[in-house]
């Protein structure tokens, strides 16, 4: 245990003061930064830097116009996303030199229409296009002035605003017998959490792809490295292959939680900042309202599913004698945690699907499909409980094979051994 020890604690400080290891975190760090602040950069970057200044011109159809008028008033100052100014005529000279001026962005220009029928609406201006954020803006007020037209005041205020807000479509799942109220109230709440389950989910799923693949291929090279470069054969002889093997994994496995918490502290300072929490609001995010069993049952099956991976990543190594070619040979690995990814991925929409159900159970893709059952399904203890057991028994049984393997595969040299000459190798050792 002191070998062992020893071990991990050279693994993990030799893999912290490595440029490369620095290197990597910053530049994730850094993608996870811009990522989390894209609306913001984008609001930037499109030079927004208010309510787009509107041109009305009521000479031709000053009831529309009037309406459109009101409609902002009720409103209120900088709600809707572009402030109205007021034209009596159509004076295209007037207009254009306001535009080139930049009083206003662009105008308004009602066409004639017919009888019982809504006019057509020209917005006129330097670009051929409208922005996006504008454009939904005057369509949802050009929506109820509308409304206001084709009724000819047979509705009032409200009724006009009932007709013109979009049905809201909640999903609840049905109540069981005997307990509708809870059961009722219990989903409700749950609807409310989803969004940001969804996201802590789809953010634990990118993490343990991206820590796995990380934190398997270092422990893998390094083992490659030691023993093309011989200091295997000293290494080995005061530290048994079995304590350098789990002492490697377990180094690497604090290096990957160290990785975790830089990127969560990451997170949650982005988060944190003050144009952030706007758009928080604006997906309906409540951080208070996270599932913390999302978050705990994350971390138990990242670590299960870490030592699964890593024993595998650290037998491949150690049949690899020259580090050109190990990228080949981790291939099968580097197959199934892809695989893994994409079914927790594309699974998200779909977390009760027969697919993830099975893959729950496969121990090379259970960690990613039971993070994605349990944060966004809806998954019974017992079947965490049974995939979980499965889980174990498979680190322990891949486990003790990659110890065999380990120890077999770091004193051959030359060319990989074959199936037939690995498994005769390691007959002459017992674990």
């Amino acid at each position: 245990m002191n070998k062992m020890s020893t071990v991990i604690g050279f693994t993990f400080l030799n893999k912290v003061k490595a440029k490369s290891f620095t290197i990597t975190t910053l530049i994730l760090a850094l993608l996870v930064t811009i990522g989390l602040n894209v609306p913001y950069f984008i609001d930037k970057f499109t030079g927004d830097d208010g309510p787009a200044a509107i041109g009305l011109i009521h000479s031709n159809q000053p009831e529309l116009a009037g309406s459109l008028k009101a409609y902002q008033d009720k409103q209120g100052e900088g709600t809707t996303g572009f402030t109205l100014v007021e034209y009596d005529q159509a004076d295209e000279q007037v207009l254009q030199k306001d535009i080139e001026s930049g009083k206003i962005d662009g105008y308004l220009q009602f066409g004639e229409g017919t009888e019982g029928a809504f006019p057509t609406v020209t917005y006129i201006s330097k670009k051929d296009s409208i922005p996006q954020g504008l454009q939904t803006s005057l369509q949802a007020a050009l929506q109820s002035v509308k409304a206001e037209y084709i009724t000819k005041g047979t509705l009032n205020d409200e009724q006009i605003a009932a007709l013109t807000s979009p049905v809201q479509i909640e999903a609840m799942k049905q109540a069981v017998a005997g307990g509708e109220g809870a059961a009722a109230s219990g989903e409700a709440k749950h609807e409310k959490a989803a969004t940001i389950n969804f996201v802590i989910v789809y953010v634990l799923v990118i993490l343990f792809f991206m820590t796995i693949m990380m934190t398997g291929n270092m422990i893998a090279a390094e083992v490659t490295a030691e023993k093309s470069s011989r200091i295997m054969e000293i290494l080995i002889t005061s530290v048994s292959p079995l304590a350098q093997m789990f002492g490697k994994i377990i180094g690497m496995f604090f290096i990957g939680l160290l990785q975790i918490a830089i990127f969560a502290v990451v997170i949650a300072i982005n988060v944190s900042l003050p144009h952030n929490s706007s758009v928080l609001a604006d997906f309906n995010m409540d951080l208070s309202q996270i599932n913390v069993e999302v978050l705990v049952f994350g971390l138990i099956f990242y670590i299960l599913g870490y030592f699964l991976y890593a024993t595998l990543f650290a037998a491949i190594g150690s049949l690899v004698s020259r580090t050109e070619e190990l990228g080949q040979a981790i291939m099968p690995i580097t197959m199934l945690s892809l695989a893994a990814f994409y079914i927790g991925i594309f699974s998200l929409a779909a977390p009760n699907s027969t697919l993830l159900k099975v893959s729950s159970y496969i121990p090379f893709f259970s960690p990613v499909s039971m993070i994605v059952r349990i944060g966004v399904g809806d998954t019974p203890v017992w079947e965490i409980l049974i995939s979980m057991a499965i889980l174990i028994v498979a680190i322990f049984l891949f486990g003790w094979l990659s110890a065999k393997i380990y120890r077999t595969g770091v004193l051959l040299y030359g060319k990989r051994p074959t199936l037939k000459e690995l498994r005769k190798a390691m007959r002459a050792y017992k674990i």
